[in-house]
């Protein structure tokens, strides 16, 4: 158990993609059985992987570092991906949402392994307890927010995927089996309506836990770069969220490619920020003007 490595459970996330992929090719017939268990089998040997990182740092994976987080959010995605499985064994999410998990996990090995000490910096244990639970109240929400979006992401893929076979007449074809273009466009605009707010109150809870730190004399820039980039990602799609809102008679296509565009922006910036400022890249200029607008690492950072 000890020595289960992210290797181990990566490796199984590649072969359900891999058996995935059969799907494309009427000729091969895969068992849909294999597939789950490739993923099932990944899951157990991740869910480990972060317990043991838990176990060694003393703090929940959401709290203990950049790579445990971004960790936890491949996590949900694979459940997002067994349970949709299981529950309509010829819906393909698995051939968009296990790329998606590949470049988590794999982005994951850039960024920082240390500990966020800014759960840890006050001799009051009280104090330290409410900060830490204020911590995990705000990455909870990052989590589950961005959990939606990539959620967002797949169905509006899937979407313009469908009205293309509709269009061209491939749906019979090659064998794929989709949802309707009504219901996609539906659980879409549901995922885009639940996962911004849970962001936005993820990053309202950030700013309020860093104003406090501030004031308890730690050094927390909302300068850093991260945190920038966070807020202007924030802003757009906020804006989203407003004409989405407002465009209720927008059609299902429209929404689709908004959201692919606004949500995949999302996306690579937050896993290019979080890499650009990790240990493991030659960025010395980056990581320079990094460290010296943050001399610590403050809640919001993860």
């Amino acid at each position: 158990m000890a020595n289960v490595s992210v290797v181990c459970f990566l490796a199984s996330y590649v072969v359900a993609f891999g058996l995935e992929l059969t799907r494309l090719f009427r000729w091969m017939s895969i068992s849909r059985a294999a597939m789950l268990l490739a993923g099932l089998a990944g899951l157990v040997a991740h869910t480990i992987y972060l317990l043991n990182r838990a176990s060694q740092t003393g703090m929940p994976p959401l709290l203990s570092s950049t790579h445990d987080w971004m960790l936890v959010l491949a996590w949900l995605a694979i459940v997002f991906y067994l349970f949709l499985s299981a529950v309509d064994r010829d819906l393909p999410v698995g051939l968009l949402l296990l790329p998606l998990v590949l470049v988590l996990i794999g982005s994951a090995y850039w960024v920082s392994y240390l500990p966020n000490s800014v759960v840890s910096l006050n001799e009051d244990v009280v104090q330290e307890r409410a900060i830490q639970n204020w911590a995990m109240i705000h990455v909870s929400l990052l989590v589950f927010g961005i959990a939606g979006v990539l959620l967002a992401f797949v169905l509006s893929l899937m979407y313009v995927w469908q009205h293309y076979r509709l269009k061209h007449k491939r749906t019979i074809r090659d064998g794929l089996a989709l949802p309707s273009l009504e219901k996609l466009a539906r659980l879409n605009w549901w995922a885009v309506i639940v996962s911004v707010p849970l962001l936005t109150l993820g990053m309202g809870v950030g700013v309020g836990l860093g104003l406090y730190l501030q004031k308890e004399a730690v050094e927390i820039s909302f300068a850093d770069p991260v945190i920038v980039g966070h807020g202007m990602i924030w802003l757009a799609l906020m804006g989203f969220f407003i004409w989405l809102c407002l465009k209720r008679r927008s059609t299902g296509k429209h929404v689709a490619w908004m959201t692919i565009w606004s949500f995949g922006f999302l996306l690579v910036t937050l896993i290019g920020l979080q890499v650009l400022s990790g240990e493991n890249l030659p960025f010395e200029s980056w990581k320079t003007w990094h460290t010296e607008v943050q001399r610590t690492v403050p809640a919001m950072r993860v």
